[in-house]
């Protein structure tokens, strides 16, 4: 049982597409681990795996379906689990960001409820930021590589990250997906997140920062039902604003409280179809690339 997520994750598959010459390349091999109390992988039943891998690279990580009660497990002994899960994600985390930092990249970690525009809001941006900048995608999707098919289509280089019954991308994902990007040094990395507006609110991943992306649709009430992923977040984009007309949606009531819970968040409206708002964003995005300083001027201060 995975004290931090407590979702299901009996045999999660994890997979990582990706041809840099955009014919899309799907791997296809596997390999089954054996649950580990020493820890590689977070997985969701408590702990994580070391995990193996080939040219094929898919790998494949088991665990106990969640919600059942662990036999003779206190709940000190739980919360021990819990810290361990994120120490060890922690680690990893700081390990991409160096690394991150090594290569010049800036990275985001997007994350937001499924259906709220996250890969529309992606397309539209690559296309418009691909001649500016070096761009490199990491999408998180529990099944299907889809959307790294779609960022593809712009030309710009994707990983698809395939969770299987896991509910977030972890550190660990994330390193070994920007090993497949080759990156050669420079520019900005998107990493997609799941649809989900819970766990990856834990899990840092060695990002700069997160942009929580939150559409009319949803009502204006996500920021408190959901503080922990808002309170995380350094922008809140509100998409699909081209509909607030006629959802009535109150878009100072969704600031308003959005920033309840993160006084420092700030807030940009925007439509993927429209592209209503983007120059705002692209102008946030050259800002947050401003403040990032080059590693050599960094190491030698």
């Amino acid at each position: 049982m995975c004290t931090v997520c407590g979702c299901n994750d009996a045999k999660t598959p994890i997979e990582y597409a990706h041809d840099e010459h955009h014919e899309h390349d799907q791997f296809g091999r596997h390999h089954h681990h054996e649950h580990r109390q020493d820890h590689r992988h977070h997985n969701h039943d408590g702990g994580y795996h070391d995990h193996v891998h080939d040219d094929a690279g898919l790998l494949d990580c088991g665990g106990n379906p969640a919600g059942q009660q662990i036999a003779g497990m206190s709940s000190d002994r739980i919360i021990q689990v819990e810290r361990d899960i994120l120490g060890k994600n922690d680690r990893l985390a700081a390990e991409n960001r160096a690394r991150f930092r090594a290569d010049d990249v800036l990275a985001f970690n997007l994350v937001s409820s499924p259906g709220a525009g996250k890969t529309s809001l992606l397309v539209r941006a690559m296309s418009d930021l691909m001649d500016s900048f070096m761009i490199g995608v990491i999408e998180g999707d529990q099944h299907t590589s889809h959307d790294a098919e779609r960022i593809r289509a712009t030309g710009v280089p994707a990983i698809q990250v395939n969770t299987g019954k896991g509910c977030h991308l972890d550190a660990a994902m994330v390193g070994e997906a920007y090993e497949r990007l080759r990156w050669p040094s420079g520019g900005i990395l998107f990493i997609e997140n799941v649809g989900n507006l819970v766990c990856p609110a834990a899990f840092d991943l060695g990002e700069a920062c997160k942009i929580v992306v939150l559409s009319t649709t949803e009502g204006e009430d996500k920021p408190l039902k959901y503080p922990d992923m808002f309170a995380s977040s350094s922008l809140m984009l509100i998409n699909k604003i081209d509909l607030a007309p006629v959802l009535d949606f109150d878009l100072a009531r969704t600031i308003e409280y959005a920033r309840r819970v993160n006084p420092k968040i700030e807030a940009l409206t925007v439509s993927a179809r429209t592209g209503e708002g983007f120059p705002a964003f692209y102008a946030w995005i050259r800002r947050q690339a401003a403040g990032v300083k080059p590693a050599a001027a960094a190491a030698a201060e």
